[in-house]
């Protein structure tokens, strides 16, 4: 008998507050139009650090620079019944490059405040995009040193 092995999908995603406003991406999907963190998948040979660096920077044309780690996400996508885990960590950007072109599927990097990301929890990829940032919020965050790399 074959059995299909299971496996999660590793994920990292930035959070970033800079004048009371929040950065996300607008980008397409199966179900539309819809907004995220700058996210994507840990890719092999990768440190999970180095992934949300890379993922923002190719989603959003910003530097990012990760302070700590908000924390681990566990969902299960109800569309596709896939598992994601999610690593989300705090940070800042720097230098933007508006000359760089921004990953498949990315329509624009836009700024949001706290009221018009509750206003479109609707058009939020998934559950975790909202909850990331009221966590924010609320303080959590560990330091970077919880992560080991080895």
């Amino acid at each position: 008998m074959n059995k299909q092995i299971w496996k999660p999908h590793a994920t990292v995603a930035a959070i970033v507050e800079k004048d009371g406003l929040f950065l996300l991406v607008e980008e397409t999907t199966s179900r539309g139009m819809r907004f995220n963190q700058p996210a994507g998948h840990l890719e092999d040979g990768e440190t999970i650090l180095n992934a949300v660096i890379r993922e923002t920077l190719e989603e959003t044309a910003y530097d990012f620079t990760p302070e700590a780690l908000l924390g681990i996400y566990h969902w299960k996508h109800e569309h596709n019944n896939t598992t994601y885990l999610r690593f989300a960590f705090i940070g800042t950007v720097g230098k933007h490059h508006p000359e760089q072109a921004l990953d498949d599927g990315i329509i624009r990097a836009v700024w949001m405040s706290i009221d018009e990301i509750r206003e479109k929890k609707h058009f939020m990829r998934s559950e975790q995009v909202l909850a990331c940032f009221e966590d924010y919020l609320t303080g959590k965050h560990y330091p970077l040193e919880t992560i080991t790399h080895l």
